[in-house]
């Protein structure tokens, strides 16, 4: 997949769990930790468990194989 939709963020970082949810790759909370305990989720390619991984600009976040660009 090549073409992101980008998310813009108001500060230089966020917590992966917080992005699953403003990019509506998670309902809420409780699926976002779901989807990461489970290996769903990706940051730039690599499978990500730590759901208070820090984010950044030019990060690429996927679920099942659904992805964001954080701008």
């Amino acid at each position: 997949m090549s073409d992101y939709e980008e998310i813009g963020l108001r500060d230089t970082t966020i917590r992966l769990g917080q992005l699953l949810k403003l990019a509506n790759l998670a309902e809420d909370g409780i699926d976002a930790k779901r989807l990461i305990e489970e290996g769903l989720v990706k940051v730039n390619g690599d499978i990500e468990t730590r759901r208070g991984r820090q984010v950044r600009s030019g990060d690429v976040v996927e679920v099942n194989g659904t992805g964001v660009r954080v701008a």
